[in-house]
């Protein structure tokens, strides 16, 4: 390998999913996921348990990272992991590990900001967006437009201020007696119901900022008036309620980005994060895109979720500009971009 090569192992562990991927160069060479599937009985992330899995997980997919990568890891340039935001147990595993490997190699360490990873998702792969440019993250912990003005310099420009969206998809979910992670399930519904089957209400915030709360707390009420005259209510409507759920959570979502994009007079827009995932958002988004003159770039379904080729990505840049940690970098559990 070529001395002036960039090879970089990114680490993520911030919630339930244990990751490997070998950038060189630039071009991402692999992404070795490794998802929990302990949580699903407990109908959500149970901290403790992550931490245990990702102790299990992290050896063996690290292993498989550099072994289909076709480096050896003495080739490394450096070691990535993510920081934060996450869960603290989490974030201890890879970061411990990660400031292990750095330090018997003797290479750089690069600390990565997660939801900055989710935004350079984009770069992975073409087409890219060009700078300036909107992207709107969402996903299980945050709801986020972030002006992206270079590979390192972002600005939010209006967040949740309660609920992400991916919170409220679950926890509707749940209302519906759907087992978790209910979100995707309430988007393979969505797809045979009438969206416009029951109005929920859409919450108007000051400026580009976000509340979820509010449709978590009209889905409650409304189920239950249903539910005493007719029992079997959620199961009967289960298709149109899913789809009625999901148009307004959407339609929050894009109100506030029209907004964004006529404030910042910016027509490159992304999406990021799990929630990216959503078939109902990607398609509506899509259509508005065509109709607004927009270029809009939709990663592929294994980088929205949460994964280290996206970390790997952001620690090339960060390489490029010579950002390197401390041996002494801890976790955070909240970071802000």
């Amino acid at each position: 390998m070529d001395t002036k090569d960039i090879s970089i192992l990114a680490i993520e562990s911030s919630c339930d999913e244990t990751s490997a991927s070998i950038i060189l160069n630039g071009k991402v060479l692999n992404n070795i996921v490794a998802t929990q599937s302990v949580h699903e009985k407990y109908g959500g992330v149970v901290p403790e348990l992550a931490s245990r899995a990702h102790q299990e997980n992290i050896v063996p997919v690290v292993y498989e990272a550099l072994s289909t990568s076709g480096l050896n890891k003495e080739d490394l340039s450096a070691i990535a992991f993510t920081r934060g935001p996450g869960l603290m147990g989490a974030l201890l595993v890879g970061v411990s590990f990660a400031k292990s490997l750095a330090y018997s190699l003797q290479i750089p360490l690069i600390e990565v900001n997660h939801m900055q990873a989710h935004v350079l998702a984009h770069f992975i792969e073409d087409p890219k967006p060009k700078f300036p440019f909107i992207c709107l993250t969402v996903s299980g912990g945050h709801t986020q437009l972030v002006l992206v003005k270079s590979p390192l310099e972002m600005e939010v420009i209006g967040e949740t201020r309660d609920d992400a969206v991916g919170e409220a998809f679950d926890k509707t979910a749940k209302l519906l007696g759907l087992p978790y992670p209910g979100g995707p399930l309430i988007d393979k519904y969505a797809k045979e119901g009438n969206p416009k089957a029951f109005q929920f209400p859409i919450t108007r915030m000051p400026e580009l900022d976000y509340s979820f709360s509010g449709i978590k707390t009209a889905v409650l009420y409304f189920l239950r008036e249903q539910l005493q005259s007719n029992p079997n209510f959620n199961e009967e409507n289960i298709a149109d309620l899913c789809a009625s759920v999901q148009y307004s959570l959407i339609e929050m979502l894009l109100i506030k980005l029209k907004l964004a994009v006529k404030q910042y007079g910016v027509k490159e827009i992304a999406i990021a994060g799990g929630v990216s995932a959503n078939s109902g958002l990607r398609d509506t988004l899509t259509d508005l895109a065509k109709k607004r003159g927009w270029n809009l770039y939709i990663p592929k379904f294994e980088y929205c979720t949460d994964n280290a080729a996206m970390i790997a990505m952001a620690a090339h840049f960060k390489y490029q500009e010579g950002e390197f940690a401390s041996m002494d970098v801890t976790p955070l559990a909240k970071m802000k971009i």
